[in-house]
């Protein structure tokens, strides 16, 4: 027996939307997944740094404008994934794991925020410079701000960021970084994009 189902003007079921974002994101978590457990040229995880960030700016780069503006502040820790190629005696490419926490500031509201992202990275063999993007999960500790609504504590993280040496151990940075739930929450949610300036501890 033949069942013909309804179909939108683009020929799509019913309540079924494309969500490139969402597509995109989960798009970078495989790639990074699939690096970090690639056969490798190094033997172990290794710490690679610490540092402190803050939110400089609310500029929108990703999704749309945000309602509410934010400060935030955090603790980052990198380490180093098994999986690392070298491209030249001074250029290296490899995954990595950025680890977060910290507070979200918003129309007088707190909460904390975690943040576990697989990077993959170029960088220089003696670590002097850095360049990465990836693509992970945050936990929010609140998902509602007065007129911006998050959607749940679930979000996916997209990042991009670069460091430079400042002196001896000592870098600066930048990061930038995405939250949004894609849609998993509904069409009413809207995600934020910071931008932050970091200092590292490199070991």
């Amino acid at each position: 027996m033949r069942v013909d189902m309804p179909l939108g003007r683009r020929g799509r079921l019913p309540g079924l939307r494309a969500r490139p974002a969402g597509v995109a994101g989960l798009a970078l978590v495989a790639l990074a997944l699939v690096l970090a457990t690639a056969p490798s040229r190094a033997s172990e995880l290794e710490l690679l740094s610490v540092g402190v960030r803050v939110r400089v700016s609310e500029q929108t780069v990703l999704g749309e404008p945000q309602p509410e503006s934010f400060r935030a502040y955090d603790v980052a820790t990198t380490i180093r994934l098994p999986w690392q190629q070298p491209l030249s005696p001074a250029w290296a490419v490899g995954t990595r794991l950025l680890a977060s926490a910290g507070v979200l500031q918003g129309a007088e509201k707190s909460s904390g925020v975690l943040s576990l992202i697989p990077l993959l990275a170029l960088h220089r063999q003696d670590g002097r410079f850095t360049l990465d993007l990836g693509a992970g999960l945050a936990l929010l500790g609140r998902h509602r701000y007065a007129e911006q609504d998050f959607g749940g504590p679930l979000q996916a993280a997209l990042t991009f960021g670069l460091a430079v040496p400042l002196y001896e151990h000592m870098a600066v940075g930048y990061r930038f970084m995405h939250y949004s739930d894609g849609r998993a929450y509904g069409r009413d949610t809207t995600g934020a994009d910071f931008h932050m300036v970091e200092l590292i501890y490199r070991y």
